[in-house]
């Protein structure tokens, strides 16, 4: 299994960017699937998730009204939607995926069977 992430960028305070996550060899429609940050000398932070079974989201109250995660099975493709980015949001953005999380588990990276690589986001104000 591989989780590709892309789009990353360097964008002004008050910008957008569109992350994506594809996979290969795992079905994005059957497994959960969040997206993690890491900032640097910071720990990994929860972002959002969609989870497998219905494909109920979650977000971190601190990107709650700005940012959207989205799931194209056609593609099967992840997206993430970051509008009205912040200096704060700066951070190397992850796409993780798994399908045996139940939801209180799905806010710990480590509970995910499959990391991407990372995908830089710089937002400068």
């Amino acid at each position: 299994v591989q989780l590709q992430a892309s789009g990353g960028g360097l964008v002004q305070a008050g910008g957008s960017l569109r992350l994506s996550c594809a996979a290969s060899g795992l079905t994005f429609s059957s497994a959960t699937v969040a997206w993690f940050r890491q900032a640097p000398g910071k720990e990994y932070e929860f972002v959002t998730r969609i989870f497998r079974s219905g494909g109920a989201t979650a977000y971190a109250d601190s990107v709650k009204g700005r940012f959207t995660i989205s799931r194209d099975t056609a593609k099967n493709t992840v997206y993430l939607q970051m509008n009205s980015l912040k200096s704060e949001d700066s951070a190397v953005y992850y796409c993780a995926a798994g399908s045996r999380l139940i939801l209180s588990s799905t806010y710990n990276i480590a509970n995910y069977d499959y990391k991407g690589q990372g995908t830089l986001v710089t937002v400068s104000s």
